[in-house]
């Protein structure tokens, strides 16, 4: 009997069992970031949880019948400035190419790092203007949009007043609370406060394009239609949907996800842009959104000196003294219900660094075997990464799985658990770990043994074992490494 996956829906507040529109097209939505700047730990919680459901459906559907789209927010007033501040010399639209070239590369760089996979697409938001500027046409047509000066704004009002779901169906808030978490602009032009922005004009250095709705010059869009149109461009027009199509049910794809703090008001005026434009009652069928991040214990920022980018975390020392290998930064993520508020510590990374120094003397050389059914299983009630992970320890410590399938319930998780050897650590492992020695070594010559006993069992819970000898031509004290077995 097939596996039934199930999963949390932020829409209905129930976990449901998940049921693909259509079997051979399971298609899912991410958010992705703005290119303007790197990212930082908390932008990685939702890529890494939600690789692991493609890994999942992947896995249960078959890799051919899964599209997996993230998109790159490059068209930005954030990146306007960002270019402004960084290139003075250059055209503003030379220089946010750069910025976006330059943001989304390292960005690509660092989530690989994290072991996730491409997704099937990454469409860049500048790529998909006219599909934008047709879904704009259509909701002021369809009389829930309208122009004021220069701008297209979308009005909620209008959308209650009209056959179909009314909004603030994701975000269950009060009219009250939705405004007042709206980040709402006071502008003169507005019908009413919660109207929000499609489109807006573009000053003579700014990027833009020509308008929708007959409005003269050019100008660029607003945050929400792009999602709105990406996931059109993607998920629906491939498979029959799309504006040109009057069948509501091909204008449905099956999951939209992101982090929590995406529901409103990004979320709430997404599924508003779609659902009327396309006639439809949902924009997608599962709506799921990861919990928070903050780090030890304090909500990440700038301002609290405790934030971190994943480029810092991966290349420098500046968190818990030391840099971290992307594998161990995502199991520390992985370790906490995607649902839930994460405390991002050293004390968590060096479990989860623990967990895998065990899980590779466990694997040793085993190659990739088969998923046991269990782990499927687990991982399939809403994506229950920390009790298969506490599963995992269990069957290690019992010896019931073996090595090579034990290999393939990591592998799933998008966590490498490869036997570790002396070919395959990296140059910052072994940077870091000749530092260690050479601290080792001015320890002992200091007769400070317990200290350099700690690094030495430090390292050997790394799986690295220390040789003491003496250089057979100096006399003097030399350490040598070897990879544990």
């Amino acid at each position: 009997m097939p596996q039934t996956l199930s999963l949390y829906n932020t829409l209905t507040r129930t976990k449901e069992d998940f049921v693909p529109i259509d079997p051979k097209n399971v298609r899912m939505y991410v958010c992705g970031p703005t290119v303007y700047d790197y990212a930082h730990i908390g932008n990685a919680r939702p890529v890494i949880v939600f690789d692991v459901l493609f890994r999942l459906l992947r896995h249960l559907h078959g890799e051919a019948q899964v599209t997996y789209v993230r998109n790159i927010t490059d068209v930005d007033d954030k990146i306007n400035a960002r270019a402004a501040r960084d290139y003075p010399g250059l055209p503003l639209n030379e220089a946010i190419r750069i910025v976006t070239d330059k943001t989304n590369a390292q960005f690509q760089a660092d989530v690989k790092a994290l072991g996730n996979l491409e997704p099937s697409d990454q469409p860049r938001a500048t790529d998909y203007i006219k599909e934008m500027v047709a879904m704009i046409d259509r909701l002021v047509e369809q009389g829930v949009a309208y122009v004021a000066d220069g701008h297209v704004l979308f009005s909620p009002s209008a959308m209650n007043a009209r056959k179909g779901p009314p909004y603030g169906l994701l975000a269950r808030r009060s009219a009250d609370d939705m405004l007042a978490g709206a980040r709402v602009d006071v502008a003169s032009y507005k019908r009413d406060e919660m109207d929000f922005v499609l489109w807006k004009p573009s000053k003579t250095d700014e990027p833009g394009w020509p308008s929708p709705a007959g409005i003269e010059g050019l100008g660029r869009p607003g945050w929400h239609i792009e999602c709105s149109a990406m996931s059109m461009a993607k998920l629906l027009e491939p498979f029959g949907g799309g504006l040109s199509c009057d069948d509501p049910m091909k204008n449905i794809f099956d999951i939209h996800a992101g982090g929590i703090d995406l529901v409103f008001p990004h979320h709430e005026n997404e599924i508003a842009q779609s659902c009327c434009a396309f006639g439809t009652e949902r924009m997608a069928n599962i709506w799921m959104h990861n919990g928070f991040l903050q780090v030890e214990g304090q909500k990440m920022a700038k301002s609290a000196g405790n934030f971190f980018t994943i480029n810092e975390l991966l290349q420098t020392a500046i968190f818990g003294e030391r840099k971290w290998p992307g594998e161990v930064l995502r199991l520390a993520m992985l370790m906490t219900n995607y649902r839930e508020p994460i405390d991002f510590t050293v004390k968590r990374l060096e479990e989860a660094e623990n967990i895998l120094v065990k899980a590779r003397e466990y694997v040793g050389d085993a190659p990739v075997g088969t998923i046991p059914d269990d782990a499927i299983t687990i991982l399939s009630d809403d994506l229950a990464t920390p009790s298969l992970i506490n599963w995992l320890a269990g069957i290690r410590k019992s010896g019931s799985v073996s090595p090579e399938d034990y290999h393939a319930a990591f592998a799933l998780l998008g966590v490498d658990v490869a036997g570790q050897t002396a070919a395959n650590l990296s140059d910052a492992f072994k940077a870091e770990l000749d530092a260690k020695i050479n601290e080792r070594l001015s320890l002992l010559a200091a007769k400070s043994f317990a200290e350099a006993d700690r690094i030495r069992n430090e390292l050997l819970e790394k799986g690295i074992q220390l040789k003491d000898g003496k250089d057979p031509q100096t006399g003097e004290r030399v350490t040598t490494w070897e990879v544990k077995r």
